[in-house]
């Protein structure tokens, strides 16, 4: 059995981008959630206090906010997590924010609720791309699924949950929270020694080490998924790492002159998808193979399929590219 996967997920509020932003340097923490989501801290908003399940064993709605967005998003790896953003001056957001609890608190914690204050909390409705409240953004293994924006009642949230869970099983996230649940579990499985080590590389901020676990990992199981999702990653963050602002601005005024220049539009290619871009990452590595030939054109062609591995093969963006490289490679 495989390992949980090591999808980026965001550090912070302001990373997460609907366009799929990657935040890589959330691969320094392991991506297994905790058993359950955290209680909002002391001190947290009055006006949406955290709620706890019926049998009292574990939060089924928090307070989302800068300290604990992290686990949050973390914890969408096991069992999906709904941030409503809302506001104490639009008039709607408190019934919506009470029919979305109602309707959370029915599905026997398959679903954990996160209320977002955008006046307490801004950088989240940033970071979602919202422009008014009340908005319902859910979250399934580090990424944003747009659910609907104003007013709901109860049917119409039951319907989007019932289709949000659909996704979630889809996806492999089928967790719950509360007796019977992964929650009172004794924690989540151990990971594999080599990609343990690798963790502990990327947690020092030694790329090269970690590299070289998931390498390790390949050669003794060629198909594990996630060692290779793993090293494509932490390739990437290693070559990022000593790319100042100045040289990636340099870097890309270089691939607007010269269209084919190999490693200048790999370079760029990798800023767009650390950056979220991440169509433009694709097209940029397949308009370069559609236009050249010999070596060059192998080289990108392997490192698009690396790319394909940090975003992830399930994510259609990704489909849709192996689409484009299979029309100009045949």
């Amino acid at each position: 059995m495989s390992s949980p996967g090591y999808r980026p997920t965001p550090a912070a509020a302001s990373q997460l981008n609907l366009r799929g932003a990657v935040d890589l340097s959330t691969l320094r923490r392991p991506a297994s959630p905790p058993a359950s989501p955290p209680a909002a801290p002391p001190g947290g908003t009055a006006a949406a206090p955290p709620a706890t399940d019926d049998a009292g064993t574990a939060p089924l709605r928090v307070d989302a906010n800068e300290s604990n967005f992290q686990d949050l998003v973390q914890l969408s790896a096991q069992i999906p997590v709904l941030f409503l953003l809302w506001s104490r001056y639009a008039p709607e957001s408190p019934a919506v924010l009470d029919a979305v609890e109602r309707v959370v608190l029915t599905y026997g914690g398959r679903l954990v609720l996160a209320a977002a204050d955008v006046d307490a909390f801004p950088q989240l409705a940033q970071a979602f791309q919202v422009d008014a409240v009340p908005t319902a953004v859910a979250v399934i293994k580090g990424q944003p699924v747009p659910l609907f924006q104003g007013p709901a009642d109860d049917a119409q949230i039951g319907s989007l949950m019932e289709e949000l869970l659909k996704v979630a099983a889809a996806n492999g996230v089928t967790g719950t929270i509360g007796d019977g649940g992964p929650a009172q579990d004794a924690g989540p499985a151990p990971l594999p020694p080599l990609h343990q080590a690798a963790i502990d590389a990327i947690e020092a901020g030694d790329y090269a080490a970690a590299a070289a676990a998931y390498k390790q990992a390949l050669l003794d199981q060629p198909a594990d998924a996630d060692a290779k999702a793993g090293l494509a990653q932490v390739e990437l963050m290693a070559r990022l790492e000593s790319l100042s602002a100045r040289a990636a601005e340099s870097l890309r005024e270089l691939a607007a002159t010269e269209p084919d220049n190999l490693e200048a539009q790999l370079g760029v290619a990798d800023l767009d998808v650390s950056g979220g871009h991440i169509e433009d990452a694709f097209n940029r590595i397949i308009s370069f193979i559609g236009r050249n030939f010999g070596p060059e054109r192998d080289t990108a062609r392997i490192r698009l399929l690396e790319l394909f591995e940090v975003v992830g093969s399930s994510d259609e963006r990704v489909a849709k590219a192996r689409h484009g490289l299979a029309r100009v490679l045949f």
